[in-house]
């Protein structure tokens, strides 16, 4: 069993990344921190995560599910966070009750956003092949602001869509069959944030009706997503594995994070820089 250096005389802090997938976030945390060897960082396969987790400080959960029988688990864990933003898959009241923190790394100073953004943008070209491009090119961009209240109106007005939103009780589903009905027939849809924010048989009926002009998302209602879904039997839909923050500068810039919260971790503090704590 391990516990923080800085507090007791333990020579070593654990981390657990958990599963070897998206095998970038543990390779630049660990060259992080080469220099350090009272930092350990280990890469447990998802199976074995619960019969191991006791023994470390940190766990960067990636793609696992924390359940609060996982969490029971976590004798000596201090911080559970995620490599990028989304925490959905930890239960958060459990961690809370065990006395362990909950963190992500927002997503605006890591480069992540910027990578989604980018994405957003293959993806609106990518749907855009097929348009024809004889229009007249003028500069007719907008700069409006509304609330939820305007929502409705503003998708009547627009021919693309980007979906951004944070994933919660209040926005499951958001995208439904009122919100795309809405929308200007043949209108772009793209989700760069949560699968989960779109209503599936919506999406569904409307790409059927023809009413919906093209589908680019990055994510999914389940992943790994079914390959087979009636999805992807349209030829106007743009399906990408949840990759849009996978890249070279976000993925060395959160293994920093990742490894600069350890340190903090190691030397006793609690106030760390460059996570937000939820609990």
């Amino acid at each position: 069993m391990s516990s923080v250096g800085g507090s007791n005389g333990n020579p070593v802090t654990r981390i657990i990344f958990c599963g070897p997938h998206f095998p970038a976030s543990h390779k630049y945390t660990r060259e992080y921190l080469q220099t350090r060897p009272f930092i350990k960082v280990d890469v447990v396969p998802l199976e074995d995560v619960p019969d191991v987790i006791g023994d470390y400080d940190i766990c960067v959960v990636k793609s696992m599910r924390l359940n609060s029988d996982i969490i029971a688990r976590a004798n000596n864990m201090k911080l559970i966070m995620q490599f990028g933003v989304g925490i959905e898959g930890v239960d958060i009241n459990a961690a809370t009750k065990h006395g362990i923190k909950v963190a992500r790394i927002p997503s605006d100073a890591t480069g992540n956003a910027v990578s989604c953004a980018e994405m957003a943008i293959y993806l609106m070209l990518g749907l855009l092949q097929s348009y024809n491009g004889n229009g007249i090119l003028h500069d007719d961009l907008v700069d409006e602001k509304g609330t939820h209240q305007d929502f409705l109106d503003f998708a009547s007005r627009a021919d693309i869509v980007v979906c951004c939103l944070v994933m919660n009780i209040e926005t499951a589903g958001i995208v439904d069959k009122v919100f795309i009905s809405s929308m200007r027939k043949g209108a772009l849809l793209i989700n760069i944030a949560r699968g989960g924010l779109l209503n599936y048989d919506a999406v569904l009926h409307h790409l059927e009706s023809g009413h919906l002009g093209g589908l680019g998302i990055d994510v999914a209602w389940t992943e790994p997503f079914d390959p087979n879904d009636e999805i992807f039997k349209f030829p106007n839909v743009i399906f990408t594995p949840h990759v849009a923050g996978v890249t070279e500068h976000s993925y060395r810039f959160m293994a920093k994070v990742v490894g600069d919260v350890a340190l903090q971790l190691h030397a006793g503090e609690s106030n760390f820089s460059g996570i937000e704590i939820v609990n």
